[in-house]
């Protein structure tokens, strides 16, 4: 099939040249077979998932090492528009080499960075980023036959926007961190209904179960129940005991910082409070993935301590040790 039937005239500059190169010639599309499984030593999985949105689905075929769980062999079969097709590619061709566990944490952003011609310019124009999700979905179908688990398993957070796999929590949080206001505002920091749309509001591609604009009326309405006790709770906090602000920053932390953190496979600890003259001095020490991060002393440091000053008082200052 031509690029011109895979992809409108009109939209076809939107797509990078490794996007329209897969939907001509696929470097992965194929089969494999028992046997061909069979004389490489491994384990036969084969996965379908189809999209109910736009009835594009795709076979998944895995040649998966019993021994150290790598994939030695991935091809697929896809059924679909081109954009389909060339996700699907890349897909099966990011998961050679790797062990199941590694796999199913490829994204479909992960998909979609991987065809762009050029980092900062994107593969597809947004409405078919969708697409790509089918891949994502795909892989934990063949990672939980392998496992001999349900697909639910590898799924922990509630998406909200599957174009950019952004989750609940994190659409939450990030309102609270940088006092957002809008649904542009939120999309320019998370990419979260940049691409098909549906999750912005109802009436879009797909019926979701959250959409971007009451998440926003929810959130600015907790946030400004907060705003309310947040006077009371900074008058009680300068004259508590170093026990009380220590549960209270605990309480905090266990709220609104831990949580994001244990997603990414880090955490920390609190260390020690002080009072001085200028404010309050929070101590902390990261655990885990968060030990040595390039962003703890950056990003993360100052988005704890954004925290701590709107819900608890502004004058804390956080160290990590």
């Amino acid at each position: 099939m031509a690029k011109d039937d895979l992809i409108g005239g009109s939209i076809r500059e939107q797509y990078s040249k490794k996007v329209s190169d897969r939907m001509n010639n696929p470097h992965n599309r194929g089969e494999i077979t028992d046997i061909e499984a069979a004389d490489m030593g491994c384990k036969l999985i084969v996965a379908d998932y189809g999209a109910e949105s736009c009835g594009d689905a795709v076979r998944l075929y895995w040649a998966v090492d019993p021994y150290d769980n790598k994939i030695k062999s991935s091809k697929f079969k896809s059924f679909g528009c081109g954009t389909a097709i060339a996700s699907s590619d890349m897909m099966a061709e990011l998961c050679i080499g790797k062990t199941v566990d590694e796999a199913v944490k490829i994204t479909n952003i992960d998909v979609e960075f991987a065809l762009r011609d050029h980092p900062d310019e994107p593969a597809v124009p947004p409405q078919k980023m969708h697409c790509s999700v089918m891949a994502y979905d795909v892989i934990k179908k063949a990672a939980s036959i392998y496992k001999g688990v349900d697909m639910e398993s590898f799924e922990q957070e509630t998406i909200v926007c599957e174009c950019a796999r952004v989750s609940l929590a994190t659409i939450k949080e990030v309102i609270k961190l940088n006092n957002l206001k809008t649904v542009e505002e939120i999309t320019a920091y998370t990419k979260a209904g940049a691409f098909c749309k549906s999750c912005i509001k109802p009436g879009g591609h797909e019926n979701r179960e959250y959409y971007l604009v009451d998440i926003l009326a929810e959130t600015r309405a907790e946030m400004e129940g907060a705003a309310q006790t947040h006077a009371v709770n900074t008058d009680d906090f300068k004259s508590m005991t170093v026990v009380k602000k220590t549960k209270l920053i605990e309480k905090t932390l266990d709220e609104h910082i831990r949580p994001m953190l244990i997603m990414d496979g880090g955490n920390l600890e609190l260390l020690d409070i002080k009072d001085e003259p200028d404010g309050v001095q929070v101590f902390i020490r990261y655990l885990g993935a968060c030990n040595g991060c390039a962003t703890s002393s950056t990003g993360t440091l100052y988005a704890i301590e954004a925290v701590l000053r709107r819900e608890i008082d502004p004058t804390i200052r956080v160290f990590p040790i």
